[in-house]
C-alpha cells in the first residue's frame, strides 16, 4: 500500500485499490465518503500509479490524465461533453487513459445520463475515477456501472497526527480539542487552522447561543452574520480562481463564468457547513446536558457548554438540532435563497429554544 502511503487510514479502500494495481484495473471506480477523508488524495494517488507518473498527475499536466470538476453548485452537461469528446482520443503515452470527475455528486441531471452513456461502453484502455461526497445524488444505474471504494471519517488520533504535523506549534492538548471539533474530517481541521476560518466560526457560535441567551434577539442579524462570512470565504475563492485563470488562455466570457461558479459554490459550501455547525452546537447542548461531554464534537467549548447546558433548556436543544438537519437537507436538495432559508430558520430556532 506504499502508492496510499499519503492518505491515512481507509484501509478498506487501499486494499481494494492495490489489489486493482495487481490484477488489472476496471473500467470505473465510484469513490465514496464524507469530504475530507482523503477520497481525492487517493484518487490522484490511484491514477499517479496506473500512469506511471506521479509528478505530472498531482499537477494535473499529463497528457493522459483528463479532471472534471464542479466550479459552483453542479458540473453540467457540457463538462461530461468535453469529456466524451475527449474519451475517444488514443493514449498519448503509454496504453492508458484516467478520467478523473470530482464532486461527481454534483452532475446534475443531464450531466449523470449523459455520463452514464460513457460508463456503459467505455473504451478499453480509459479507467474513469468518479470522486462523490454522497451515493443520494447519484442515480443508482451509475453506482451499478462502478467498482464502489468506500471511505469513512478518520479517528481523533489520525486527525490529530495531521494537526501535528501542519500545525507544530500546538500543544497536544489543543491538537486533540480540534481533532475532535474537526469530526474526522481534514478539511474541518484546514479551516480550525485558518484565522479568517476561526473568525467565521466564532461568529457561527455566537448567533447559535444568542438565539437563547439574548433577549433582544433578531433573526435576521443572525443570518445576516453568517452571510457575511459565506461572502469572505466566496471572495477568497473568486480571487483564488482569478490568479489560477491568469495562467490559462480562455476566452473571457469562459473565464466570467469560471470565477462567477467558483465564488458561489464556495459560498455555497460555507452556507451548509454553517447549518451543520448549528447542528452540531445544540447537538452538543444535549450531550452535556446528559453527562456525556467525551462524546461533545466542540470539545474546545466545553466551559460555555456547560454554562448553557446549565440554564435548563429542556428538550428545547434536541428540537433545535433537527430543525437544523432539516434546514440542511432542504438547502442541499433545493436552491433555496440562503438569506431567507437562515432567517426563517432561526426564527424557529428562537420558539425552539425559548
Amino acid at each position: 500500500m506504499a502508492a496510499f502511503a499519503t492518505v491515512p487510514e481507509q484501509q478498506e479502500a487501499k486494499r481494494l485499490l492495490t489489489a486493482a494495481l495487481t490484477e488489472g484495473p476496471a473500467h470505473a471506480y465510484l469513490f465514496h465518503g464524507p469530504a475530507g477523508v482523503g477520497k481525492r488524495s487517493a484518487a490522484f494517488a490511484f491514477a499517479a500509479e496506473l500512469l506511471g507518473d506521479e509528478r505530472r498527475v498531482l499537477e494535473r499536466t499529463h497528457p493522459d490524465l483528463y479532471v472534471v470538476e464542479a466550479l459552483g453548485e453542479f458540473i453540467r452537461i457540457d463538462d461530461v461533453r468535453a469529456l466524451h469528446h475527449d474519451l475517444h482520443m488514443r493514449p498519448f503515452e503509454g496504453d492508458r487513459r484516467v478520467y478523473l470527475v470530482l464532486d461527481a455528486h454534483r452532475l446534475n441531471d443531464d450531466a449523470a445520463d449523459a455520463l452514464l452513456k460513457d460508463l456503459e461502453e467505455p473504451p478499453a484502455y480509459a479507467t474513469i475515477l468518479l470522486v462523490a461526497d454522497e451515493l443520494g445524488p447519484l442515480p443508482e444505474t451509475i453506482h451499478s456501472r462502478c467498482q464502489l471504494v468506500p471511505f469513512g471519517r478518520l479517528s481523533e488520533a489520525a486527525v490529530a497526527g495531521w494537526l501535528d504535523e501542519h500545525a507544530p506549534a500546538l500543544s497536544k492538548e489543543t491538537a486533540l480539542a480540534l481533532a475532535r471539533v474537526a469530526g474526522g474530517r481534514l478539511d474541518r481541521a484546514a479551516r480550525l487552522l485558518d484565522a479568517e476560518a476561526g473568525e467565521r466560526r466564532d461568529a457561527l457560535i455566537a448567533a447559535a447561543r444568542a438565539v437563547y441567551l439574548d433577549a433582544e434577539f433578531e433573526p435576521a442579524d443572525a443570518a445576516e452574520a453568517i452571510l457575511a462570512g459565506a461572502a469572505q470565504r466566496g471572495a477568497a475563492a473568486k480571487e483564488r480562481e482569478e490568479q489560477a485563470l491568469e495562467q490559462r488562455d480562455l476566452p473571457a466570457r469562459e473565464a466570467e463564468q469560471r470565477v462567477r461558479r467558483a465564488q458561489r459554490g464556495a459560498e455555497r459550501d460555507e452556507f451548509l457547513g454553517a447549518l451543520e455547525e448549528l447542528a452540531a452546537w445544540y447537538r452538543d447542548l444535549v450531550v452535556v446536558a446528559a453527562g456525556a461531554e467525551g462524546a461533545a464534537l466542540h470539545a474546545d467549548r466545553l466551559e460555555e457548554l456547560r454554562a448553557d447546558a446549565a440554564r435548563g433548556l429542556g428538550e428545547g436543544p434536541e428540537r433545535a438540532a433537527a430543525l437544523c438537519r432539516h434546514a440542511w437537507r432542504a438547502a442541499e436538495e433545493f436552491n433555496v435563497s440562503a438569506s431567507l432559508a437562515l432567517e426563517a430558520l432561526f426564527v424557529r430556532l428562537r420558539r425552539a429554544l425559548s
